[in-house]
């Protein structure tokens, strides 16, 4: 790790500018009341963000998280979603989007939104901040997304790598060379 840099792909007003967009695809959406439920631990700083762009856009957002791991300290997928910490309280009819910082192979989301339907939400909208598409595994594909990224590694903006770069006030490419 020691001779790692990185690069940025999207300076933080891009980042801010594209979250603004998606607050206001989320309102045309659904209904001004609703759940947004993150994706923790790299949905965090997303999530937060979204909530106050969706306040200036008119919504009424609760919050809510559920702690769901792919990756572990690795750099790639390990290729099951782990449910670390699931959610409390009922959700029988309730409007929710679901928040998570990457969709990669398409199965954190793609749990997270069964965990929701399997206790009764609806409807349901999925958001993720970036889009790998080339990594997909499954068939599944976000509602909404920010950014479609090649496959490379993230940090900043909550994402990390072995819990480093979360503070990062944009989104960049580790480049390990």
């Amino acid at each position: 790790m020691s001779n790692e840099r990185v690069d940025i792909l999207f300076e933080a007003d891009a980042v801010a500018a594209r979250v603004t967009a998606l607050a206001a695809e989320i309102g045309e959406r659904m209904p001004q009341a609703f759940t947004l439920v993150g994706i923790l631990t790299g949905s965090f700083v997303f999530v937060a963000d979204l909530m106050r762009a969706l306040d200036r856009a008119g919504a009424q957002p609760k919050v809510e998280f559920m702690r769901l791991a792919s990756y572990g300290m690795g750099a790639k997928s390990a290729g099951e979603v782990q449910v670390l910490s699931d959610l409390h309280g009922s959700f029988k009819g309730e409007p929710v989007v679901i928040v998570d910082d990457i969709q990669d192979t398409g199965r954190t989301l793609m749990v997270a939104r069964r965990i929701l339907a399997d206790l009764g939400a609806g409807p349901i909208l999925t958001c993720a901040l970036l889009d790998k598409p080339s990594r997909r595994e499954v068939d599944f594909q976000a509602d909404l997304t920010g950014f479609t990224i090649p496959d490379v590694f993230v940090v900043g903006y909550g994402i990390d790598w072995a819990e480093r770069y979360r503070h990062l006030p944009h989104i960049g490419k580790v480049d390990t060379g």
